[in-house]
């Protein structure tokens, strides 16, 4: 095991794929010379070159739609965004064709393609620019959309997504990036697409989310902990596929849940996962199923006003004094 931040084990596994397996590329904007917005790609140009590490115009439509026609053809493409929110500009490439490219040729060709960046809010870069768009692509059969919220669950999410011969959204949030944790030494190590992960075993509540949620949720826990109330956090990794057994069988333990989403709080993908609880966990719940998700309004720039806009602790142990 070795630690690393969140940026080192994403670029890690991005080299290593590059590496072994000559059909992986990755294109975007600014990711060569420039080594990319956030530095994931530091260091990837001089040693793959212009083949390989592709800069491309600001053309989100073109050079995701240039992906998506060489994943058709066998290979496999790492799309970057310089932020998911300029993904918007190529939803009729994802959403229209590589999600369904599959089933209306009936099975014959195959989309292994990852489209990733940084998704959510970083600091100050306002409202075009900060969309938690996870909710968006995980309501589009035929797409996977996955949110990691850990140094070892970056890389391996990010190798079987690679590995992937389906579309797979790979949702970085950029308040991650430099988060520390142990990563496995193992080249080959991978984490399943559509598997929840229990990181605090609790008794009393069930926390649940993904992306820096899951921290913000691990935060909560230790101090809800010093309030006698002994929290369990759910991570649940996968928006689709989505593992509801893990998180049910949480709840069941626990009979309380509150459910934290960066997204806007109306129609987030947070929203979904209570609804699923309250159906399927009904006669386990002693409360209401509680939501924390972000404030309905274009992200502003002041940094003071922003922070007022993203779930932090606070308004996790809020919701959870709230359900009693």
């Amino acid at each position: 095991m070795t630690e690393m931040t969140y940026r080192e084990a994403l670029q890690k596994c991005i080299v290593d794929s590059l590496e072994r397996n000559p059909d992986v590329f990755i294109m975007g904007e600014d990711i060569g010379r420039y080594e990319g917005t956030f530095k994931v790609t530091r260091g990837l140009f001089p040693k793959f070159g212009s083949g390989r590490i592709i800069d491309t115009p600001i053309t989100e439509a073109g050079f995701a739609g240039i992906g998506i026609g060489a994943a058709m053809a066998g290979l496999r493409p790492i799309i970057e965004f310089m932020t998911m929110s300029f993904s918007i500009l190529a939803l009729d490439q994802i959403i229209n064709h590589a999600a369904k490219v599959h089933y209306m040729t009936n099975g014959e060709v195959k989309c292994p393609i990852v489209f990733r960046g940084p998704g959510g809010a970083a600091k100050q870069l306002s409202a075009q620019h900060s969309h938690s768009m996870d909710g968006w692509y995980a309501h589009v059969p035929g797409l996977k959309v996955v949110c990691p919220a850990t140094p070892a669950d970056v890389y391996g999410l990010m190798k079987a997504s690679i590995a992937d011969d389906n579309p797979v959204i790979f949702y970085e949030n950029p308040g991650l990036y430099t988060v520390k944790g142990h990563v496995p030494d193992d080249p080959d190590y991978t984490v399943p697409i559509g598997k929840a992960q229990i990181l605090k075993e609790g008794k009393d509540i069930s926390l649940v989310g993904y992306s820096r949620m899951t921290q913000v949720n691990l935060l909560a826990a230790e101090l809800l902990a010093k309030d006698g109330i002994d929290a369990e956090v759910v991570d649940v990794r996968s928006l689709l596929p989505l593992d509801t057994e893990t998180i049910y069988n949480s709840v069941r333990k626990t009979h309380r849940a509150v459910v934290v989403y960066e997204d806007w709080r109306s129609g987030g993908f947070g929203a979904e996962i209570a609804a699923r609880i309250q159906e399927d966990c009904f006669d386990h719940l002693d409360a209401p199923v509680g939501r924390v998700g972000g404030l309905n309004v274009p992200m502003p720039y002041a940094r003071v006003l922003e922070l007022e806009c993203i779930p932090d602790e606070n308004d996790v142990i809020k919701v959870v004094h709230k359900l009693g």
